[in-house]
């Protein structure tokens, strides 16, 4: 009797083994090697602050930084220097255009060159940006006081305002993200921040933003047209092959790339994974790849635990969710590498700026497809271009 009991035992533990097995190979469905990849500086988490504009564009300074032979090994910039400067900067403009300017937390990788050019940078630990009693950034009081701040200015009465308006708008900012430090002692050394920023080996003159939409003409220089873009910085405007060669170049040349993307589709998961979904392929009954799918959350966002067919991504199909809304402006990412999964479809490695969070401790892996739709624009380095495609651009 014992002896029964103890084999149906086994066996009861061999079949939950199996199953618990079986379960794991569908939720680990994703089997990823990597192609290759570039160094990058640490995850960061922006936490509760519209700034992956910031953290993605630094990302990307760093890692072109220690391409360029930075022996720092500690290298970590200050976002909240950047992020202050360009709060101040963009009240200005405010101030200028009377108020017809989106004062928000957005920006982008273009408004952190700005900034570096005019104002330096200092490490992190000069200005980390946390004082307001949390561990964590958290931005939405502090643009709500700016705002407030602002508005109320603008309906000054007199119509002809003081000299005192920045500097208590910069109050402010202090008293939020830290003072603007005009000097500082680091490793050892002092410096100004525009004196760090010199002592670094990067120029900011050889960084280039790119897009690719149809109702531009290709190869000429337009405004990126969104809302965040407060500075009207413009960009090169490719045919999407070329844009995506762009990437697959900069990668094999040793050059990482700031990424701008919409991540609002349901194939932009919280797990790491970024695929643009063929949702009429999925919602057929019986469809092979409905395993590897949960079913949508409160936000419509669904689990992808393994690769599922993807969409035909044309130069129309990008422009038709421009124009309607689909594709929007909503994350900087900072892209630093190329894997492929168990079916040979290729991924750019993506590093993010919400913490070491998901699957891949805050690293996500998105499909090429998912690229060619939901890419806003690129930032690289003008050697990373391919050099057909600088000639056309008029890029020396």
């Amino acid at each position: 009797m014992k002896k029964s009991i103890f084999l149906f035992s086994a066996v009861a533990l061999l079949s939950f083994s199996a199953a618990a097995q079986e379960a794991k190979e569908v939720q680990d469905g994703f089997k990823f090697e990597t192609i290759k990849e570039l160094p990058i500086t640490s995850v960061k988490n922006q936490a509760s602050s519209g700034t992956c504009w910031c953290f993605s564009a630094i990302s990307f300074l760093e890692s072109e930084m220690i391409r360029q032979g930075c022996k720092d090994k500690d290298l970590d910039l200050s976002e909240m220097f950047v992020v202050s400067n360009a709060y101040a900067d963009k009240a200005v403009k405010y101030v200028r255009v009377d108020g017809h300017l989106n004062y928000e937390q957005g920006s982008s990788a273009q408004d952190v060159l700005f900034v570096l050019r005019e104002h330096g940078v200092v490490p992190n630990e000069v200005m980390p940006g946390l004082n307001y009693g949390t561990t964590k950034h958290a931005h939405s009081e502090l643009v709500a006081g700016l705002k407030g701040f602002m508005n109320a200015i603008l309906k000054n009465p007199n119509r002809k305002l003081t000299t005192a308006w920045l500097p208590a708008l910069k109050g402010i900012l202090a008293a939020y993200l830290g003072p603007i430090p005009e000097n500082f002692e680091y490793k050892g050394k002092k410096y100004t921040p525009k004196s760090y920023l010199e002592s670094l080996p990067v120029n900011l003159d050889d960084y280039v933003d790119l897009t690719s939409w149809t109702h531009i003409s290709y190869y000429e220089k337009h405004p990126v047209e969104v809302a965040d873009n407060w500075r009207w910085g413009a960009a090169y405007n490719l045919p999407l092959d070329e844009l995506v060669e762009v990437i697959y170049n900069a990668i094999d040349k040793g050059y990482t790339v700031a990424w701008g993307a919409d991540v609002s589709e349901t194939g932009f998961t919280r797990d790491g994974i970024g695929l643009a979904v063929d949702m009429e392929a999925l919602n057929t009954v019986g469809s092979d790849q409905a395993h590897w799918v949960g079913a949508p959350d409160s936000r419509g966002r669904r689990a992808i635990n393994g690769p599922v067919k993807e969409i035909e991504v044309t130069p129309e199909l990008r422009q038709q969710g421009y124009e309607e809304k689909s594709t929007t402006d909503d994350h900087g990412m900072h892209i630093y590498g190329i894997a492929k999964d168990a079916e040979g479809n290729k991924y750019f490695k993506v590093k993010n700026s919400w913490g070491s969070t998901g699957k891949y401790d805050g690293i996500w892996y998105v499909s090429e497809t998912y690229v060619k739709y939901k890419t806003m624009d690129i930032m690289v380095h003008k050697d990373a271009i391919p050099k057909d495609i600088r000639k056309k651009l008029g890029i020396k």
